[in-house]
């Protein structure tokens, strides 16, 4: 996609209203000078979602999330900041014209949209045959079969392939589509000797693949009998990565929203028997193993995944595959074990949905099971136990928050007979994902600040964009003596670039220049009442001034420690006397701070 001008996106946001907006997809009540209401994001009882109109913005003291009418719509539907502008744009009656992009984009672009709508066409003709046609009759006994009735097969847009050789190829042309673009979206293949194309998919039903917005993008088919393949996919082409898409999301994800929960199965039919016993918040991989990129995802729409794989080998495998994946982002990850031989769609036919709620409700954290196992599969011996607590430790790792390494770190210890020590010494040497630096625009958890003095830059922060002098101050001091955290830091400076000639800042603060974490830390604070911390702004000032020094001494009192070392090792005497003499210099102007 093209660039779209600044100066049309201050239009639309000028011409939108942010509390119509967000009104059109929950209810609001006004309070005081903002609406409220149950966040979209988590689940709650109590509202902790505030919308501002004044200065355009939302913000969830439940969860954190925050941000302006852009970056609501993004979360809600899925879509990029272009595609968000360009929504909003269509309401607000602003046309939104591209700057100018090279012949290159504009022929991805085409092609995009070419492949979208033989994906569209395709999905019709299959469904029609289906629902329909003499052709789909097969489709249509087979789904009775199951027990399946025309409410799910639509809104799943069920279809059928029939059995000839090139039906659709023949309806695509028919529909003006060139072969090499039918080729290209992956639908059809062509023949050798000149024969012609002829269809991927034949005699199968078939599952449409949506993208967030509800486009066709890929389809997979089943067979109708015991031949093989079972499945087979369409391949991967501009608009569809498997390793992006999770089947069944677009129909999932209000359910995820309101429950806050996210059901990760196996098979197609898995997604269509939870939905249709009212399990609506069911998706799964589309013939691949859960990846980072779906985790990112899931992590949009739910705090909580419960994942529901076959118990033999290769189930466990992916299930332990997809925590991999999953619980260093932040979520909670337990497993779902069903009764040997059964799977989600098998058990709720012959238990119903009592008995698969007792599966659920019987469901144990990921990482649990995964030491379980790892004690299970290694043997007694010494060395066994030594590389289970290996494979665990190196999972222990990779979990974001402190709290829950340090109970998994204890629960090892008590399985393994490791001192709890030994193990903290072994995890301390990984730095924790919560604290690494995030893609802008990216609907992750929020960023953290690191520092121990967050409260009072915190403060600080909500003084700049209360107090005309205290922007003056900190400009004339500089961010980088004031505010440790770079999340703070980077707000600061922003803060500072906003002010009009006259030192003024905006209402409407929060821009696309800002990433998901900078608006949600942004919204907080515009939201947050000034309280009795107010009346200290000086305080808070030298407050923070004394930690970004007492912060920077302290760093380089680390820096020392292992210039000293080598300085030891290569026998530099006067190196060694240097560092030491720096140390005492440091440790004498800390104690004076204090």
């Amino acid at each position: 996609m093209g660039r779209i001008a600044d100066e049309k996106i201050d239009e639309i946001r000028e011409r939108t209203d942010i509390v119509e907006v967000v009104s059109s997809y929950l209810p609001l009540k006004h309070s005081g000078v903002n609406h409220q209401g149950l966040c979209p994001f988590h689940q709650e009882k109590s509202p902790s979602f505030n919308v501002n109109s004044a200065r355009q913005i939302f913000h969830c003291f439940g969860c954190g999330v925050g941000g302006n009418v852009f970056s609501f719509l993004m979360r809600m539907e899925g879509l990029s900041f272009p595609d968000a502008v360009r929504r909003l744009g269509e309401k607000a009656g602003v046309e939104v014209e591209e700057e100018a992009v090279s012949p290159e984009e504009v022929r991805r672009r085409d092609e995009r949209e070419r492949i979208l709508r033989i994906n569209g066409v395709a999905g019709e003709f299959y469904q029609q045959l289906l629902l329909t046609d003499e052709e789909g009759a097969p489709g249509r006994r087979y789904l009775r079969q199951r027990g399946y009735e025309s409410e799910t097969v639509r809104t799943f847009q069920v279809g059928f392939a029939p059995g000839g050789w090139d039906s659709l190829a023949k309806h695509l042309v028919g529909k003006s589509f060139s072969s090499d673009d039918s080729q290209k979206a992956g639908l059809v293949r062509p023949g050798k000797q000149n024969r012609g194309d002829y269809d991927l998919f034949r005699n199968r039903l078939l599952f449409p693949i949506h993208d967030l917005q509800g486009k066709m993008v890929a389809f997979g088919g089943r067979v109708l009998d015991d031949s093989l393949p079972k499945y087979i996919n369409s391949p991967e082409t501009a608009v569809y990565h498997k390793g992006q898409t999770l089947y069944g999301l677009y129909q999932a994800r209000d359910a995820m929203r309101h429950n806050g929960e996210a059901l990760v199965v196996e098979g197609y039919f898995d997604v269509l028997a939870l939905h249709r016993a009212g399990f609506a918040g069911a998706v799964a991989t589309c013939g691949t193993a859960l990846t980072a990129d779906h985790a990112r995802l899931l992590k949009r729409y739910a705090d909580k995944i419960l994942l529901i794989f076959d118990e033999d080998a290769a189930g466990r495998q992916a299930t332990f595959r997809a925590m991999d994946a999953l619980l260093p982002v932040g979520l909670s990850v337990s497993v779902v074990a069903m009764p040997a031989g059964e799977d989600p769609d098998s058990l709720l036919k012959e238990k119903g949905e009592e008995g698969f709620r007792l599966c659920l409700d019987a469901a144990r954290p990921v990482l649990e099971v995964f030491i379980e196992d790892q004690l299970r599969v290694n043997d007694e011996s010494v060395e066994g136990r030594a590389r289970a607590a290996e494979q665990a430790l190196d999972r222990i790792k990779r979990l974001p928050g402190d709290l829950e390494r340090s109970l998994y770190l204890k629960r090892l210890a008590e399985l393994t007979g490791l001192e709890v020590e030994l193990l903290q010494s072994k995890v301390r040497g990984g730095v924790p994902v919560s604290q690494q630096r995030r893609a802008p625009n990216q609907s992750n958890p929020v960023r953290k600040p690191a520092a121990e003095t967050g409260q009072t830059q915190k403060y600080l922060l909500r003084l700049m964009i209360m107090d005309d002098q205290q922007r003056r101050l900190v400009r004339q001091e500089g961010t980088a003596d004031l505010f440790i955290d770079e999340l703070y830091r980077g707000l600061a400076d922003y803060l500072l670039s906003r002010e009009d000639e006259q030192g003024n800042l905006p209402d409407d603060l929060i821009d696309a220049a800002l990433d998901a974490d900078q608006q949600s830390l942004l919204s907080s604070l515009t939201f947050q009442e000034a309280g009795d911390w107010a009346d200290n702004a000086d305080k808070i000032f030298t407050d923070c001034r004394r930690a970004a020094s007492n912060y920077a001494l302290k760093r380089r009192l680390k820096e020392i420690a292992s210039l000293e070392e080598e300085a030891r090792n290569n026998n530099d005497e006067a190196g060694l006397m240097k560092y030491l003499r720096e140390r005492m210099e440091i440790n004498q102007k800390l104690k004076k701070k204090l």
